[in-house]
């Protein structure tokens, strides 16, 4: 391939991007009250959202479903057609209905568009056209049009696809925080996989905790050398109820080495971190990963809710237990 073949390719590439980005910028500007009032209808349901559109509308129908599903409100895809034939058995008359059509005049959903009606199942329309017998016959049709396709023949659905799919994440995000969905109920019904493990791992689960040693403000840096060794870098300070007051890292032992040579008289209470980065017992062990990354460092002493010392948690250990 040449340079000026490649080049070329590169630039349509931009365009297509370009293109979508303008989509989705021109859908954001048309938001407004009829967003707001198809929020509430699916806030008000009692029953299931069924999503239904034909051939690319219905690839994106499918994944707008299991978006709302995933974040706490049951969705099924229902397929227009199949439908029609013994399929309408899954929509109740407290469901809410997601219809996708770019033209709003799909003639497979009329059937379904019908029989909705007659059940009195509300319809929220995802169309490019509001003033369509789609857009007509729903309670709430929201503008999803776009000025052309991405395809340089302006057939084969690109931009309209891509804005009907940011329509549906933007009604299932803003949903989800009116219901008040939190990261804990994401966790319950998402259980497996890195996403579920990220989501219920605690530092309980990955902590050293049983004999870690720690040292008292008296000791001396000669005291710390085998525990910093044996514990990966790390020792935490404790008083006499054993409640963390600081800790001692390798990293301390260093800096101390390069400017004196009697390193190993000196105090641990003159070299030590004071009111060091802490784990609670209880904590998302991703909420550890992401303080050890803010500030820089290695491990976090786990404390109970007294800032009693618990056990440490180390990077390396949330990194391989799945906590990343």
């Amino acid at each position: 391939m040449n340079a000026d073949n490649a080049e070329d390719l590169l630039n349509e590439a931009r365009r297509v991007l370009e293109a979508e980005s303008r989509a989705i910028d021109g859908l954001a500007s048309r938001v407004g009250a009829d967003f707001v009032w198809a929020v509430e209808v699916l806030a008000g349901a009692h029953g299931r959202i069924i999503v239904a559109g034909i051939g690319k509308s219905g690839i994106i129908g499918r994944k707008i479903a299991a978006t709302f599903t995933s974040t706490g409100t049951p969705a099924s895809y229902l397929h227009p057609v199949e439908g029609l034939h013994g399929d309408l058995g899954i929509v109740g008359r407290e469901d809410v209905a997601v219809l996708i059509s770019k033209s709003g005049d799909t003639s497979e959903l009329a059937g379904l568009i019908d029989y909705l009606i007659r059940l009195g199942v509300p319809i929220i329309a995802l169309t490019g056209d509001t003033e369509s017998s789609l857009g007509k016959a729903s309670a709430v049709a929201l503008d999803c049009s776009v000025e052309e396709e991405a395809c340089p023949l302006d057939l084969a659905p690109t931009t309209s696809t891509t804005a009907a799919l940011a329509m549906g994440d933007a009604l299932a995000v803003v949903l989800l925080q009116k219901k008040g969905f939190e990261a804990g109920d994401f966790a319950r019904i998402h259980p497996g996989g890195s996403l579920g493990r990220k989501l219920t791992l605690r530092v309980d689960d990955v902590m050293v905790g049983d004999d870690y040693p720690s040292l008292d403000e008296d000791s001396l840096i000669r005291d710390c050398i085998v525990p910093l060794a044996k514990m990966r870098g790390t020792v935490p300070i404790v008083d006499e109820e054993g409640r963390v007051v600081g800790v001692v890292t390798a990293g301390d032992l260093t800096r101390l080495m390069e400017r004196s040579e009697s390193f190993l008289d000196f105090p641990v209470r003159e070299v030590m971190t004071r009111t060091p980065k802490l784990a609670r017992l209880g904590e998302l062990a991703s909420a550890a990963v992401h303080v050890m990354e803010t500030h820089g460092i290695m491990a976090l002493p786990v404390v109970d809710e007294d800032d009693r010392l618990e056990g440490i948690v180390h990077l390396h250990d949330l990194m391989r237990s799945g906590a990343v």
